[in-house]
C-alpha cells in the first residue's frame, strides 16, 4: 500500500479524541505484524482506548522513535464540503479530518515500513502512536513511562506534527484548570442569606491578573512572542438569573510557559486563592485538564544536526503550538517535531495534505533509515 492508499483508510476510522481507539488500532497493529515489526498494544486506564508501539530492527540497541497521534478532533467545523471520514482528492490534494494533523505522518511513516523491513537495519525505528493528544497529550505519558521496558534507550524521537518538514527545536509547555467555586443560593433581595459564587470567584480572577503581570517580568526566550510565560482564563460561567444567588461559577484557564518555567508551577497561586475561599464557607473544585512541558533542543544537538542533514533545510528554534514532544524530552530522550502539511490547515473544514508532501516525508524516513544500516 502507498501513503495515499493508507491515509485514506486511517481517515476511515472517526478516532475523535476522548472516544475508543481499538478499530485504528487493530488496523495498524494488522499491518505492522504483517510487515515484520514487533506490535506492542498498550492499554490505557481508560480502557477503551490504547498506545501502539512497534519496533522494526534489533531492539537492543538505541534507535529512533516515529510519533504521532491516532486521534483527532471532532468535525463539527461547519464548511466541510465532503465526508470529514471519507478521503477525497482532488488532484494532488487529499482532503479529510485528520489529513494533515496528523495520519498523513503516521501514512507515511507505515509506507516506508516495507522498504525499511528490507534494509539490514543495525539499529532500529520506532513507531510509537498515542491516544487523546488533542486533549492535552493525555495518552502518550502512559507509553512513553514503558519505553524503558521495550526497547533500549532510544537517540531521540521524531515527533511528526505539521511543520512543513522543516524541524522545530522548541514550544511552550503548557498547563490548564477548570476551577468550580460552589456558594449558597437564594432571593437576591436577601444576598446576606446567601454565598455569591460570582462574587467569590472575582478574588481569584484579581490573582489571575497579578499572575499575568507578573510573567511579563519574564524570563524572557525571544524565540517566542511573546517572549514570556502567559497565562490566560478562557471561559467562565455562573448565574442563572438576575435575581437570585448564583450558587456556582466555574472558570477555564491556561498557562503557557518558556522552557525552565513550569506551566504548572504557574497556575499554583490560583490554585491557592481557590483553596482560600473554602474557609469563607465556599466548596471548590480544581481539575487540570491537561499539562506538558515545553521543548527546548539545542540547534548543535544530535538530532538536530541530523534532521538538517535528512530534510536540507535548517532547523526553526520554535513554535507557538505545543506536541508530545517535551514529554519525551522530559523523559530523557532528545525529541524534534517535523512532519508533512501545515498546522494552518489542522482544526479547519476540508482539512488537507499533500501528496507530495506525503513523499518528502518518506524520504526523509527512509534516508534516516538508511543510516541505521550496517
Amino acid at each position: 500500500m502507498n501513503a495515499k492508499e493508507i491515509l485514506e483508510r486511517l481517515v476511515a476510522f472517526p478516532s475523535v479524541v476522548g472516544t475508543a481507539n481499538g478499530e485504528i488500532v487493530g488496523w495498524i497493529k494488522d499491518y505492522l505484524e504483517c510487515h515484520g515489526a514487533v506490535v506492542n498494544v498498550l492499554p490505557g486506564p481508560e480502557g477503551d482506548r490504547a498506545n501502539l508501539f512497534a519496533s522494526i530492527g534489533p531492539r537492543s540497541r538505541p534507535g529512533y522513535i516515529l510519533s504521532g497521534h491516532m486521534d483527532v478532533v471532532p468535525a463539527s467545523e461547519p464548511g466541510w464540503t465532503s465526508d470529514p471520514f471519507c478521503l477525497r482528492a482532488d488532484g494532488e490534494v487529499l482532503f479529510g479530518r485528520g489529513a494533515c494533523d496528523m495520519k498523513g505522518f503516521l501514512a507515511a511513516a507505515l509506507a516506508t515500513l516495507p522498504a525499511v523491513a528490507k534494509m539490514p537495519l543495525s539499529r532500529p525505528i520506532h513507531f510509537a502512536f498515542s491516544y487523546d493528544e488533542e486533549a492535552g497529550c493525555r495518552g502518550v505519558p502512559h507509553m512513553i513511562r514503558q519505553i524503558g521496558n521495550l526497547c533500549a534507550s532510544p537517540l531521540g524521537a521524531i515527533i511528526g506534527e505539521p511543520s512543513s518538514m522543516v524541524a522545530i527545536r522548541g514550544h511552550k509547555g503548557k498547563a490548564a484548570a477548570r476551577v468550580e467555586v460552589y456558594g449558597t443560593t437564594g432571593h437576591s433581595s436577601r444576598p446576606d442569606r446567601g454565598l455569591n459564587a460570582i462574587h467569590a470567584m472575582t478574588a481569584v480572577m484579581d490573582v489571575a491578573m497579578e499572575t499575568i503581570e507578573g510573567l511579563r517580568s519574564g524570563p524572557f526566550d525571544q524565540a517566542f512572542e511573546p517572549p514570556y510565560s502567559t497565562l490566560q482564563i478562557g471561559t467562565i460561567a455562573g448565574g442563572r438569573s438576575v435575581n437570585i444567588i448564583p450558587d456556582l461559577c466555574a472558570l477555564e484557564l491556561e498557562a503557557r510557559a518558556v522552557a525552565g518555567v513550569s506551566p504548572t508551577v504557574v497556575l499554583n497561586p490560583i490554585k491557592v486563592a481557590v483553596k482560600a475561599l473554602e474557609k469563607d464557607g465556599f466548596r471548590t473544585t480544581w481539575e487540570t485538564k491537561s499539562a506538558y512541558p515545553a521543548l527546548s533542543l539545542g540547534a548543535d544537538a544530535p538530532l538536530a544536526r541530523l534532521i538538517e542533514e535528512l530534510t536540507g533545510t535548517p532547523t526553526l528554534a520554535a513554535v507557538s503550538f505545543g506536541t508530545e514532544a517535551g514529554l519525551y524530552q522530559a523523559a530523557g530522550i532528545d525529541a524534534i517535531i517535523c512532519g508533512p502539511g501545515d498546522i494552518a490547515r489542522a482544526h479547519r473544514a476540508d482539512e488537507f495534505i499533500r501528496i507530495d508532501e506525503l513523499a518528502a516525508c518518506e524520504d526523509m524516513l527512509v534516508q534516516l533509515a538508511k543510516t541505521l544500516q550496517h
